[in-house]
């Protein structure tokens, strides 16, 4: 694309058919409002952004805040696109040489690749603007694309204002235009609400334009889902669906091994690096990074964690904001809560749970135990049942144990409490003193046995 460009994104709807009090643009799909989507869109192309809001104007700000150089107008009251339009390009700069691409905030589907040959036919072909359209057996309520004898775009009509001749054709609008900037300004004034809704359409610019003899174009594309807008939670499962397929597929293709695709979801800020496999059933989300030779799965759930090259996520695991080093094995049926670390070439087994807890290079906890806000050092061994007493109901306190010790099985380690490089906790204990360097701490009853015991027992009648 040779000339830079300016994007105006219209999310001032309230998404009426969404049967819900969040805007239509913050529904997430794939774990991200479907406006990001397009935000992304704008983002790599470059564009200086204006996002229209209305519906709930500050909510939809707020969801954009980590994003810099976005500018916001806001259309109050809603009076049509062509309005919102007009409302945008007051934040808008008069760039005469810089045209302005007009998104819908609802297609999180959309590539940058087409609106790049978008741009690239309204600027080779010296056309006041240039739209996106595809063609559907079912046009239902899109505007509907009218033709010339010499087959060139004569206008835009929209579904309710449609002839039942007209409402026959199949070639549709996909609500994505670019436009010759001054083009546009000097054009939309000229908009009057003569129709079903009483509203100012965008899309009789185009029937304007043409009407003042000027040439509009149409980027006809062969795949309709990349312009399917969300208007309805049956349409956002839909869109859902096809952007983890589509997430799915691009990872397949990059050396990522993925066991039964239509059961993996994997979000589109996920990273998976070249020979990891994921496993059925697993569910990979936020800002999660699978590094090369890693296996995870089947039927894990993974949040904004790192795992590491080589680590091995076994069944049945939920791992969140954590890290999992080089070499780890971790499951099955082990729960990572946030700010744990499990180093490299350390393993965590079944019915495991950490929370904010180290574990160390090399170190085990091979079954059953609960680990929190505990530091453990290498090649420790943390035996079966072993439990980190935290809280005491007012304040959560740490257990610190280090390098090379040995915790035996059935243990409780009433925090604050440490256990010294090397030490050993004999099975059974509770600890509540420090344990100190290659000592033996032993903190349970003296075992008494009773000689006859049982047969002087009364016996049950």
């Amino acid at each position: 694309m040779a000339s830079a460009v300016r994007a105006i994104v219209l999310a001032a709807g309230k998404g009426t058919r969404m049967n819900s009090a969040l805007p239509k643009v913050l529904h997430a799909a794939a774990g991200r409002p479907i406006l990001h989507y397009v935000l992304d869109r704008c983002e790599e192309l470059g564009a200086e952004t204006v996002v229209v809001v209305g519906h709930q104007a500050e909510t939809v700000r707020d969801s954009c805040a980590p994003r810099e150089g976005l500018a916001f107008a806001t259309q109050e009251p809603q009076l049509g696109t062509g309005h919102a339009v007009q409302v945008a390009l007051r934040a808008v700069p008069d760039d005469a040489n810089c045209p302005v691409l007009i998104l819908a905030g609802d297609v999180p589907l959309l590539r940058t690749e087409t609106l790049r040959a978008l741009c690239a036919l309204r600027e080779g072909s010296a056309a006041a603007a240039a739209l996106v359209s595809f063609r559907t057996a079912a046009p239902a309520a899109y505007g509907r694309i009218l033709r010339d004898p010499s087959g060139r775009v004569a206008a835009i009509v929209e579904a309710k204002d449609a002839t039942a001749e007209q409402r026959l054709i199949d070639e549709v609008n996909a609500s994505l235009y670019v436009f010759d900037g001054r083009k546009l300004r000097a054009t939309i004034q000229d908009l009057q609400p003569n129709n079903a809704q009483g509203e100012f359409y965008l899309t009789d610019v185009i029937g304007l334009l043409v009407a003042a003899g000027e040439r509009v174009e149409a980027l006809l594309v062969t795949d309709a889902t990349e312009a399917t807008g969300v208007n309805t939670t049956t349409e956002l499962s839909a869109v859902e669906r096809d952007l983890y397929e589509r997430r799915t597929r691009a990872l397949l293709a990059a050396g990522v091994s993925i066991e039964r695709p239509d059961t993996v979801l994997i979000g589109p800020d996920v990273r998976v690096g070249t020979g990891a496999r994921i496993r059925a059933f697993t569910i990979l989300e936020g800002s999660t990074v699978v590094e090369a030779g890693a296996s995870v799965g089947p039927f894990c759930r993974i949040e904004n964690s790192r795992i590491g090259p080589n680590a091995t996520i076994l069944d049945s695991c939920l791992i969140r904001n954590s890290t999992v080093e080089a070499g780890a094995s971790v499951g099955p049926f082990a729960h990572i809560r946030p700010d744990s670390v499990v180093g490299e070439n350390a393993k965590v087994g079944n019915f495991v749970e950490l929370k904010k807890t180290s574990l160390g290079p090399g170190s085990k906890a091979p079954h059953l135990s609960y680990l929190g806000d505990a530091t453990i050092g290498g090649k420790a061994n943390i035996g079966a049942g072993t439990i980190t007493c935290n809280y005491d109901g007012v304040v959560k306190s740490p257990t610190a144990i280090e390098d090379g010790a040995f915790v035996g099985s059935n243990s409780i380690l009433v925090a604050p409490v440490r256990v010294g490089r090397g030490a050993y906790v004999a099975a059974g204990s509770v600890i509540t003193k420090d344990v100190p360097a290659d000592a033996l701490g032993v903190g349970r009853a003296r075992q008494e046995n009773k000689p006859g015991w049982a047969s002087r027992r009364p016996k049950k009648h």
